[in-house]
């Protein structure tokens, strides 16, 4: 177990250098501890026999399908018999042991290995039959795709999608497509796509609840076989031991369902006497070895206060009901996002109405009926965010309302959530959600007014995860943003192709004189190395529109650019191009030794092409495939040494 759980670690450290390295175009660590890190790895699988999903060692290749085939199951699934009282579950256990644990609300699936190998995975289907989804299953996020065990092992499991990756991933699903409701239909229509490559986006896991075949003395326990699961690389739904003490396992599983990041409907309850719970045998409809616990929705009257339209970047104007505050499962709620027109409809919605209201799952605010029915509410024929045309759209029967205006403000969020970034100003505490109520609520029109947000201190300090003190934090670290570089400036403003690096190579050129690189021309731009015609005619073109013009106009009021006072005459490496591989000695590590190059005119990518003039490589001897690639295209290479040299005399030797 501890060995496996250190494999996880390296997985994780590697998966993020790859992540940084491949996509955001900076080293987390030097190649030498990322080759240390993943021959440990590679040896750690070899010794243990487990290779997970996401493990860097492997590929798994994409593969696009016509259908998925259908397979019937050897042995039915059942569903669970269902009860809502905990004395039911005491009774239903009486004095053996049982086994609680959440009760996922993904999709079931059956996973059989044969000589530790992944061969098959099969959804639950109708209990009958299943469809195959071999393919998928390889890319979720935490099978493993080989096993310890070598013997044949079919086991049985949920696959989920937690809350987290749900909102983000529902978000920037396109409308076409149509968006998810929930975590489980998120997850059905990712594990059954037909492109597994859309699967892998969507950050599908996988947590076992039992087996079904396996040649393994388990001790006659189901708490050994979950364990057992665990040391082969499963997740596992997680649970506790329960006797006479079941009352209290249920209340910590009640207080812990707020804060649990995958979608749970319940608890399922089975007794660990394996053998006993065989001999049950079962109904015709439920296993008697096991019986599901659903949580007794709190539900609550109130008043309707009134219908907020909130419109979001893909178009979609969204029904939020406001409703006098209630007490729902320890928290204060007063909204309820109503999902689209047809459900507005099916409620009879009006203002003043009583309503009923509860948490799904005790978690999400939902409207589950409208006692006075009075249908009144008005739809809106404009945006609420931009006040162009609204219109109603049919699709399936499921009405909903969109802004068909693409200039519309709630449509350009990701400018705004670039403009704050790490990179670009900086400013924390402005995540897309934030930042999407700000422009709902009409508080954000432009850019530039990030920076008056301590305005509207009454506004912020009620809405939803905001506070006092996070709203004073807020404020700020707007305030910090404030002073500003050149290159963070040109970088926030998100013109294509005009990356952190580049920002910063143009405004070296231009001595950080905003003015000289706000009017550069396109044959200015293309003398500087790295930036291509493509780029030039992008960034010619922004600042050559009259709206981005004020919008930038606007920017500038309100930040202060600092100088870097570098003279021209120390920019020593200017149109050069360098590759960093191997650990550094003379640096904290690569992050500084390619500041210093960049500072002084160069550019640092991250691979070795014959437009490199320069690789940085204090081992020349090493077999790297940077050092290979560097001397097939007679790209010299230069250690440390010869580089402090260079840029203490200003001369190359």
């Amino acid at each position: 177990m501890e060995k496996l759980l250190l494999m996880k670690e390296k997985i994780k450290l590697l998966n993020k250098a790859n992540k940084a390295y491949y996509q955001e175009d900076r080293e987390v660590m030097s190649n030498y501890e990322y080759d240390k890190l993943y021959d440990e790895l590679k040896e750690m699988e070899e010794e243990t026999g487990i290779v997970l999903s996401n493990s860097p060692t492997i590929r798994v290749g994409y593969e696009l399908l016509s259908n998925l085939p259908e397979e019937r199951h050897e042995k039915a699934m059942l569903s669970l018999d269902k009860t809502k009282e905990v004395s039911a579950l005491r009774d239903w256990l009486g004095e053996r042991v049982g086994v609680l644990s959440w009760k996922l609300d993904g999709l079931t699936i059956v996973l059989t290995y044969e000589g530790g190998h992944l061969t098959k995975a099969v959804t639950r289907g109708n209990g009958e039959i299943g469809e195959v989804i071999t393919n998928n299953a390889k890319v979720f996020t935490n099978i493993p795709l080989s096993i310890a065990y070598k013997g044949s092992l079919v086991l049985r499991g949920e696959a989920v999608i937690s809350y987290s990756d749900f909102y983000k991933i529902n978000e920037i699903i396109p409308e076409a497509v149509g968006k998810y409701k929930n975590p489980r239909n998120l997850c059905s229509g990712s594990v059954r796509q037909l492109n597994n490559k859309i699967t892998a986006e969507r950050n599908v896991g996988f947590y076992a609840f039992s087996v079904v075949i396996a040649d393994v003395d388990f001790k006659n326990s189901r708490i050994e076989q979950l364990n057992w699961l665990k040391k082969q690389g499963f997740g596992v739904v997680d649970f506790k031991k329960v006797t006479s003490d079941i009352e209290d396992a249920v209340k910590w599983f009640e207080e812990h369902i707020s804060e649990y990041d995958l979608p749970s409907d319940g608890l399922v309850l089975t007794f660990d006497d394996i053998k006993y719970g065989e001999s049950l045998g079962s109904t015709s409809k439920f296993p008697r070895d096991s019986i599901a616990f659903k949580w007794i929705d709190e539900i609550k009257e109130t008043k309707l206060l009134e219908i907020e339209w909130s419109a979001s970047r893909t178009g979609l104007i969204n029904p939020i009901a406001i409703f006098e505050p209630v007490e729902l499962e320890g928290t204060t709620v007063s909204r309820a996002s109503i999902h689209n027109l047809s459900i507005l409809e099916e409620l009879e919605l009006g203002i003043g109405d009583t309503i009923n209201v509860y948490k799904a799952n005790m978690i999400i605010p939902q409207v589950s009926d409208n006692l006075t029915r009075s249908n009144n509410i008005e739809i809106p024929k404009h945006c609420p965010v931009c006040s162009g045309e609204a219109i109603i759209k049919n699709d399936n029967d499921i009405k909903t309302l969109y802004c068909i205006n693409e200039e519309c403000l709630a449509k350009q969020i990701k400018s705004f959530t670039h403009f704050v970034s790490r990179d670009a100003l900086n400013i924390k505490g402005l995540s897309e959600a934030t930042i999407e109520k700000l422009i709902a609520k009409g508080l954000v029109k432009e850019l530039a007014d990030i920076f008056h947000i301590e305005k509207f201190k009454g506004i912020i300090t009620n809405m939803e995860g905001f506070g006092e003190k996070s709203f004073n934090n807020l404020v700020n670290s707007v305030n910090k943003a404030r002073k500003t570089t050149s290159s963070r400036l040109l970088f926030s403003f998100g013109i294509a192709g005009i990356g952190l690096s580049n920002a910063k190579l143009i405004s070296r050129k231009f001595n950080d004189d905003w003015e000289k690189i706000q009017n550069a021309s396109f044959e200015q731009l293309i003398e500087i190395s790295g930036i291509g015609e493509v780029m030039a005619k992008n960034y010619v073109k922004f600042f050559s529109d009259e709206k981005k013009k004020i919008i930038v106009e606007d920017v500038l009021k309100e930040v202060e650019i600092e100088f870097s006072n570098k003279a021209k005459s120390e920019q020593i490496f200017e149109n050069q191009i360098f590759v960093i591989t191997g650990s550094v000695e003379k640096f904290k590590n690569r992050d500084e030794l390619k500041a210093e190059i960049e500072e002084r005119g160069g550019k640092v990518t991250s691979s070795v092409t014959s437009k490199t003039n320069y690789l940085i490589n204090n081992d020349n001897l090493s077999n790297s495939s940077k050092n290979k690639k560097a001397k097939e295209l007679g790209i010299e290479i230069i250690t440390e040494e010869q580089f402090l040299q260079w840029m203490s005399t200003g001369e190359k030797e």
